[in-house]
C-alpha cells in the first residue's frame, strides 16, 4: 500500500489512528528536486462517516534541501497539520497530495544556513 492512501474497508467505525514515514522518495515521485533528504512522521486521526471522511493530520520532522547561497546541505524542521474533509470515490482515500502540499509549503522561500554557517569556500566568491 502507498503512504497517504487508506482502504475505507479496513478502517474501523469511528475515529482511526494512522502512522506513516515519509522519506525522499515521497517527495521525487512528485518530481520534486529540491528536497534531498527527508525523515517526516505523520500521524492522521480519521473519522470515516459513510459518505464522507474527515482527516487530521500532522506532519513533523526535517527535510533537507540545498543552501541558496553556499549550495551545500541544508536541514530544514517541518511542523505542519491540516484537516480535511473528503468525500472518497470508490474504497480509497488518498491525501498524499495533501501532505506533499503542506510540507512544501511550510518550507521558506529564502533557504540559507544562519549568518556564518555556509560553506567558506564556495561564499568566498560571492563577494567579488
Amino acid at each position: 500500500m502507498q503512504p497517504f492512501v487508506v482502504k475505507l474497508s479496513s478502517l474501523a467505525p469511528g475515529s482511526n489512528l494512522l502512522e506513516w514515514h515519509a522519506g525522499a522518495q515521497f517527495f521525487e515521485s512528485f518530481g520534486n528536486e529540491d528536497i534531498l533528504a527527508a525523515d517526516l512522521q505523520v500521524t492522521a486521526h480519521v473519522t470515516f462517516r459513510g459518505i464522507t471522511a474527515e482527516v487530521s493530520c500532522t506532519v513533523t520532522g526535517t527535510v533537507t534541501v540545498p543552501c541558496d547561497r553556499c549550495l551545500e546541505d541544508l536541514i530544514i524542521p517541518v511542523d505542519t497539520s491540516f484537516g480535511e474533509t473528503y468525500a472518497p470515490l470508490g474504497d480509497e482515500l488518498d491525501f498524499s497530495q495533501d501532505v506533499y502540499d503542506y510540507v512544501c509549503t511550510s518550507i521558506p522561500l529564502q533557504r540559507l544556513h544562519p549568518e556564518g554557517d555556509c560553506n567558506q569556500e564556495t561564499t568566498k566568491f560571492l563577494s567579488k
